[in-house]
């Protein structure tokens, strides 16, 4: 078996900045541009489905979610590679050059090509995502009281790359697209067209400038991330590209029979629950009452995801076609900039949160991760009852205030908040020592899943609206989608608010 060959400590390696390793930045502009290029062309996906394949808006919907699903479920095996194989920083430049590559594909303008591109995308995001993160908690000991700090600049970075993605990425779709005609609101206004395809162009010069910036800072990473002792050579590379190279066209057929991806990721969610259980009970009591509790919360993550991740898909279309221009004088806000909301409020609210929890923990009011994960819940759910109050009060035009959708995206970040941050260590202190990585995998497999699921929520808005054939009536295919949703989150995070001291004893002192 290959062992990772010995890595040098931080303390070894000369000069910081702003107290912390100089290798987190180099790490932070790196994931910055990863993440301007996947949010640029997330925002754009779904719009672009409709507006160039003539596909209606069900089944754009059912596309970005199997889309979204699978770039979560390949990053389960990134590190697996990185690990045995590759080392990391190979994985994450390869990683970072197929997603390039991807999003050029997308500016083909044939569904084929554009299925193509994707399926890239998704090999391309496994190899990168789950080991520029890796990376940045190498840079410190163990017990390095700087830890947590550095994870807190490298997130920023993350939401930095998607605040900016949105708004450059339509800027320059609709640089190249047809201008719009008029001033807003006059009779003879006619709207502009963008032309998506360059906001892929876009996302796809984003991430060849991350690939850069790691490339050229690789002297800067204390020496962290270099191939498996005996893997150094060529072969390794070689045996990785040949993987990829069969499992793109695996990926492509997926997308392509997109209700194929729903049942198989059920499929593997319920076997990968059956066999948690399974460890659980053939353990001691400790071992047993973590695995219950473990299943229940990934139960909830799944739900709690596959409501908020609406984002790019049925609240991207509400924000197009039902959400009243945000104005100043002439100028106009474009929907896709909505997208960038949720970003700028993590970046704004989240050193806020951090502070709050070490507030509430010294006075024992920290809320436990059970109740955090309830209170996500709720929030999420309260925040598409804000929305349905706004499309209850419509105008004549079906015409929402912009304010309703904003204040959405302001409660979904507190839940967000609330569960994030939490979820991950969760899963690594509940998991047996032995199995660590396995259920880190179970994590993002409930992560795809609800991806999935979100995409099917979004369907059912999508199939309303054309049966509605728009206006007014259109709205009822919204309250559809998220009444449901509403309702799910509500109860299921107001049982587990109650529930949270039971679970919180399974899982015997983890917090």
């Amino acid at each position: 078996m290959a062992t990772q060959a010995p890595d040098a400590h931080v303390d070894d390696q000369g000069p910081t900045w702003l107290g912390h390793p100089r290798g987190l930045f180099v790490l932070f502009f790196a994931e910055l541009w990863e993440r301007f290029c996947y949010y640029g062309m997330r925002a754009l996906l779904a719009l672009y489905v409709v507006q160039q394949f003539d596909k209606p808006q069900a089944e754009a919907s059912v596309s970005y979610g199997a889309f979204t699903a699978l770039v979560y479920a390949l990053g389960v095996f990134g590190g697996h590679i990185a690990d045995r194989i590759l080392g990391y920083r190979r994985s994450i430049m390869l990683g970072g050059i197929l997603m390039a590559v991807g999003e050029f594909m997308l500016m083909i303008p044939t569904e084929k090509a554009f299925l193509a591109g994707l399926a890239v995308m998704v090999v391309g995001n496994g190899l990168f995502k789950p080991n520029i993160s890796t990376m940045v908690g190498k840079l410190y000991k163990q017990g390095d009281p700087r830890r947590d700090g550095g994870f807190t600049i490298f997130y920023m970075g993350i939401n930095l790359g998607a605040f900016l993605a949105p708004i450059a990425c339509q800027k320059i779709s609709a640089m190249f697209g047809t201008p719009a005609v008029g001033v807003p609101g006059a009779a003879d206004y006619i709207a502009g067209i963008s032309d998506y395809r360059y906001g892929f162009m876009a996302a796809g010069f984003g991430m060849l400038l991350g690939i850069l910036v790691f490339g050229l800072g690789g002297n800067k990473l204390q020496g962290h991330g270099h191939p498996p002792a005996g893997r150094e050579g060529w072969g390794s590379l070689i045996q990785v590209l040949i993987g990829c190279v069969i499992t793109a066209p695996l990926i492509y057929l997926l997308l392509s029979q997109s209700d194929i991806v729903g049942y198989l990721l059920l499929a593997l969610g319920g076997a990968i629950a059956l066999y948690l259980l399974g460890i659980g009970f053939k353990g001691d009591r400790v071992v047993r009452d973590r695995m219950i509790a473990l299943v229940l919360l990934l139960v909830c993550n799944v739900a709690f995801w596959a409501s908020f991740e609406q984002a790019g898909n049925s609240l991207n279309f509400l924000a197009q076609n039902h959400i009243r221009d945000l104005s100043l004088g002439s100028w106009v806000m474009p929907f896709e900039w909505f997208q960038s909301v949720n970003a700028i409020f993590i970046v704004a609210l989240g050193p806020v949160f951090a502070s709050l929890w070490v507030i509430l923990d010294r006075s024992n009011l920290n809320p436990s991760i059970p109740l955090k994960f309830g209170l996500a819940l709720v929030q999420v759910g309260l925040g598409f009852g804000l929305i349905m109050l706004g499309i209850g009060g419509a105008d004549a035009n079906a015409e929402v205030p912009w304010y309703f959708l904003t204040g959405l995206y302001l409660i979904h970040t507190t839940a967000e908040l609330c569960i994030s941050p939490v979820g991950l260590s969760m899963v690594t202190k509940l998991a047996p020592s032995h199995m660590t990585g396995m259920v880190m995998g179970a994590w993002f497999v409930s992560i795809a899943l609800a991806n999935y699921g979100a995409g099917l929520f979004s369907k059912i808005a999508g199939e309303a609206n054309v049966s509605a054939a728009g206006g007014a009536a259109a709205l009822d295919g919204y309250i559809a989608a998220f009444t449901p949703i509403l309702w799910m989150t509500i109860i299921l995070g107001l049982l587990l608010s109650l529930a949270s001291p039971l679970v919180n004893k399974l899982m015997h002192g983890v917090k």
